[in-house]
C-alpha cells in the first residue's frame, strides 16, 4: 500500500477514534463546545443516542486499523471498504447535517481513496 494512503488512513482513523471518544466518553462536557448550534439541553438527552453514533465510529477507525496492518493481499481491499463507509456517511453527513461533515469526513476519506488505487 503506498506510503500517502498509509497516512491518510492513520489521520482519518484517528480523527474517528476521536469522534467516538468525543461522542462516547465527552458527549455532555466536550460535544457543546464542538457542536455550537445544537441546543445545549439536548446533549444530556441525547447521551445514549451519541454513545452509539460514537461506537460506530469506533468501528470504522478499527477497520481502517486493520487495513494498515493486514497482510498486503487484503490491505486494499479492507482499506477500500472501510474509507468506502467514511466516504458514504460523509455525504449523508453533509446532506442532512451539516456541509461541514463533506471536508471534515468524505473530502479526506476520497483523497485517501485516490492515493490507495492511484499510488
Amino acid at each position: 500500500m503506498p506510503l500517502v494512503a498509509q497516512m491518510l488512513i492513520a489521520a482519518i482513523a484517528a480523527l474517528h477514534l476521536y469522534i467516538l471518544w468525543l461522542e462516547m466518553f465527552a458527549w455532555e462536557s466536550r460535544g457543546p463546545k464542538i457542536f455550537r448550534s445544537f441546543p445545549k439541553g439536548l446533549f444530556a438527552p441525547t447521551k445514549v443516542m451519541a454513545a452509539n453514533q460514537g461506537l460506530y465510529n469506533g468501528f470504522l477507525a478499527a477497520g481502517l486499523i486493520w487495513s494498515l496492518i493486514a497482510t498486503e493481499a487484503m490491505a486494499r481491499p479492507l482499506a477500500s471498504f472501510f474509507l468506502g463507509c467514511v466516504f458514504v456517511a460523509g455525504l449523508f453527513g453533509a446532506l442532512t447535517a451539516s456541509r461541514r461533515i463533506l471536508y471534515v469526513q468524505a473530502l479526506p476519506a476520497a483523497l485517501a481513496l485516490a492515493a490507495l488505487w492511484l499510488g
